[in-house]
């Protein structure tokens, strides 16, 4: 009885430690840290599958799980004051430092928008809540964290929209003074999906007919810029990393247009483009604009054409039209419309199927005469600015989230 006791013990433990071990790359830092917090990730994930399967919960209904455990009452502190405030209906949680005695200067202010693939996530999320304490607390700045509808319930333009609705209303002269904000210091800035939004809603903005007020900077944390080719060499090289593997952000995507399963298969496949969207893979062609260094043993090939399931179900209209439109892709608008773009700070994960997003919107916002500054880690991996709170922070994250204050400080 005993030895069989201790053959089941070593048994359970062998398939655990095979079950939470993945072949990560050597030079990423507290890699044994990283593999058992995937576990939960990638164990939720095929809880999700299984549950679709049978029929029980929408994947990302299950995944949601992930914004539910995360979720705080963000409250005010000896520091900062914090509301829950609608800005022309779209619920934000504002951040404003209490005022010191006798100090009337107006302050820098930041409107921030939460990743999570448009799908999950939340402003109320206790890294989020966290991070925009200490940017508010160290820039003494006001941080406005916009609590934008998502997908599937809400496919694109919806959030997109929200957060636009929300920008324009903040970025009032009125209101400005309201929360004692400097017009000339205020910067959009969001991580992975929304970094998205904040790159679209800067090029967006430049379209309003002689604005008052404009942006000073964005700062974009490992955005995601395309949907056209989801094949480049970052997504084939990180398709199976921790985190945010290739058949997530596809899943994120397909579900930012759409639930119909077909053009989420002809994502993965890579065959999703139209004639309307292939027209413009000349702005995300990564041969042109991702450093030598960047290509490795990766061929550039363009993505075909669907001529498939989904091209027969969706024609030129719904996801398939979604797919040309930049507020969608910022990546997609030609160089003209870059030019006057604020300032911009991009950081890009080597470990991180969005690499090359980031790495070409670099290349291409240089070209355009953009001032930017590009922090790349070597050894980073997606979604590390959130891993924030033990056991589960990292050595990584304390890194990024200083230089990232850093330079908000210097630059705003």
């Amino acid at each position: 009885m005993r030895l069989g006791s201790i053959i089941l013990f070593v048994a359970l433990c062998s398939l655990s430690a095979y079950y939470v071990y993945e072949p990560i790359p050597e030079d990423i830092e507290e890699r044994w840290k990283l593999m058992l917090t995937n576990t939960f990730f990638r164990s939720l994930s095929h809880l999700a599958d299984l549950s679709e399967l049978v029929g029980l919960k929408d994947y990302m209904g299950v995944m949601y799980i992930i914004t539910l455990i995360e979720n705080i009452a963000p409250v005010s502190d000896e520091h900062i004051n914090v509301t829950v405030e609608k800005f022309d209906g779209v619920e934000v949680v504002l951040y404003q430092p209490k005022h010191q005695s006798g100090n009337t200067e107006l302050r820098r202010a930041i409107i921030y928008l939460h990743g999570g693939g448009w799908c999950l996530g939340s402003s109320r999320m206790g890294p989020y809540d966290l991070l925009a304490r200490k940017v508010a607390t160290e820039l003494n700045a006001v941080i406005l964290s916009v609590e934008y509808r998502l997908a599937p319930a809400h496919h694109f333009p919806v959030p997109y929209e929200d957060v636009y609705r929300v920008v324009k209303h903040f970025l009032q002269i009125g209101v400005l003074a309201q929360f004692s904000v400097d017009p000339g210091r205020i910067a959009v800035s969001g991580d992975s999906a929304g970094g998205n939004l904040a790159a679209a809603v800067s090029q967006q903005l430049l379209k309003e007919p002689a604005p008052k007020v404009q942006l000073k900077a964005q700062a974009l944390i490992y955005p995601v810029l395309q949907a056209l080719d989801l094949n480049t060499p970052s997504y084939q090289q990180n398709q199976d990393m921790p985190i945010l593997p290739r058949t997530l952000m596809v899943r994120f995507w397909s579900e930012y247009f759409t639930s119909d399963k077909a053009f989420f298969r002809a994502m993965m496949a890579n065959a999703h483009n139209n004639p309307e969207s292939s027209s413009l893979l000349k702005f995300v062609n990564w041969s042109a604009f991702l450093p030598e260094t960047y290509h490795r043993k990766y061929n550039y090939s363009a993505p075909a054409v669907g001529q498939g399931e989904a091209g027969q179900a969706f024609g030129t209209s719904g996801p398939s039209q979604s797919l040309a439109d930049p507020r969608a892709s910022p990546l997609l608008v030609p160089d003209a419309a870059l030019r006057s773009l604020p300032k911009a700070y991009i950081l890009t994960c080597e470990y991180d199927v969005l690499r090359d997003d980031g790495i070409m919107y670099v290349t291409r916002l240089r070209a355009a005469g953009v001032e930017v500054t590009h922090e790349h880690y070597d050894s980073g991996f997606h979604g590390a600015l959130m891993f924030t709170v033990w056991p589960m922070d990292f050595l990584i994250t304390h890194r990024m989230m200083s230089n990232y204050v850093k330079w908000l400080k210097e630059n705003l």
